[in-house]
């Protein structure tokens, strides 16, 4: 007689593997508009301040809008807002991309910002989904570390893309296609049976009166953690940079950079086999990783093959931290408020790395490339510090959560 073992893999679930790839393609555009929006934006004015300013107005609008159309979704579904929202971030891009030289700064600027605010909250939406496409629940700690280790490849692939386009036709045009590869990614992931089937917390499921994931002791912790997390990533690249404009050329920092990505993969392949540990301690132990490889950079800026080497072991602990906050917000987000949940904490990823870059850039302008570095250990520090302070509510799960109104 054959025995059949149940499927250990987190994608066995009916329908996870075309949802999963959907998914990547629909996001990966949203890896290359910041770089598009600021290349292009720098053809049409002549100016680096006008495509700063773009490309800011960009992430800082798609921050804003996240958590509202988050909680639009927990209210009404995602496919109305998925498609709504691809539809007007498609045509504001492609819009911007057919502008031509000479168009007023003020124009560019308004188009990149609508085109933040109609960003469609698709990280958020895939990660609520999880839950529901796992083939066993004890697997959804490593289902989250397997779309965060996948999630890596669009950062890795998305803005060499774009410049590679940009170069081969034009900046206007690489912004096009992007446009429309959000449109046509998002519209297969829309169709996806687990997408289109998903449906808001019934009436009884959800707090008395209505109320925002960030209620929640845990979430807002989480979501302090996760922009922490990424201001350390804006310092970074600031960082990286700057330290291979001084020893060589700017161009160099791209290989450098890769290596980060690869290195988060590498992190992410692991965290899938140990998916077991993701509890609060994880988070912290790994936080205070992130920390001190980060740190570790301003003592390299000496040498490019240095901070390549040590880039590369900071880059591991990228995606496990960041797979693990996602486990937390599913099991601790307050019924009825997962999308908003996480799209708080997308708002936050943007906001953290564009604060980060920003004061790295001063520190590097005034000071040196290396204490770009220092900003990010220092912040690293800071952030392993509120998890260790805050990891009691970390630990219990959305029924236990204190929110308002209601008894802890």
């Amino acid at each position: 007689m054959t025995s059949h073992r149940p499927s250990t893999s987190p994608l066995a679930g009916p329908g996870a593997r075309p949802l999963l790839v959907s998914s990547l393609i629909a996001r990966l555009p949203l890896a290359m508009f910041s770089i598009g929006i600021l290349v292009h934006a720098r053809q049409l004015s002549g100016s680096f301040a006008v495509a700063g300013l773009a490309s800011s107005a960009y992430a800082i609008f798609g921050a804003i809008s996240a958590p509202a159309l988050g909680r639009l979704v927990d209210r009404t579904g995602q496919t109305r807002v998925l498609l709504a929202g691809s539809a007007a971030c498609a045509g504001l891009l492609i819009g911007l991309g057919i502008l031509g030289p000479g168009t007023s700064p003020a124009l560019i600027v308004a188009l990149a910002a609508a085109a933040g605010l109609t960003t469609p909250p698709l990280p958020a939406c895939v990660r609520t989904l999880l839950p529901a496409i796992v083939s066993d629940p004890a697997q959804l700690p490593r289902l989250f570390a397997v779309e965060s280790t996948a999630l890596e490849l669009t950062f890795v692939v998305g803005p060499p893309l774009v410049l590679g386009l940009g170069a081969i036709w034009s900046p206007g045009a690489a912004l096009v296609v992007s446009g429309l590869v959000l449109l046509a990614g998002t519209i297969a992931f829309a169709r996806q049976p687990p997408s289109r089937r998903w449906r808001p917390a019934a009436a009884a499921e959800r707090p008395r009166r209505r109320t925002s994931a960030l209620t929640s002791p845990a979430i807002r912790a989480l979501v302090v953690i996760s922009f922490g997390m990424d201001l350390v990533f804006g310092a970074t690249e600031v960082g990286v940079t700057a330290t291979a404009q001084h020893l060589a050329d700017a161009a160099a920092a791209a290989p450098v950079l890769g290596l980060w990505g690869l290195g988060s993969l590498i992190g992410g392949i692991v965290a899938t086999r140990r998916a077991g540990r993701s509890g609060p301690r994880a988070l912290v132990l790994l936080l205070a990783a992130l920390a001190l490889t980060h740190g570790a950079l301003m003592f390299c800026t000496g040498s490019l093959v240095v901070t390549a080497a040590v880039i590369l072991l900071a880059g591991a602990t990228i995606a496990p931290s960041a797979s693990i906050v996602y486990a937390m917000v599913d099991r601790t987000a307050p019924a009825g408020t997962g999308t908003e949940a996480f799209s708080w904490v997308a708002a936050a990823d943007a906001t953290g790395a564009a604060i980060g870059a920003a004061v790295a850039g001063v520190l590097v302008q005034d000071v040196a490339p290396a204490a770009a570095f220092a900003l990010a250990g220092a912040a690293g520090v800071l952030t392993a510090a509120i998890a260790l302070w805050r990891g009691r509510p970390l630990h219990r799960p959305a029924a236990a959560v204190a929110v308002a109104g209601a008894p802890a």
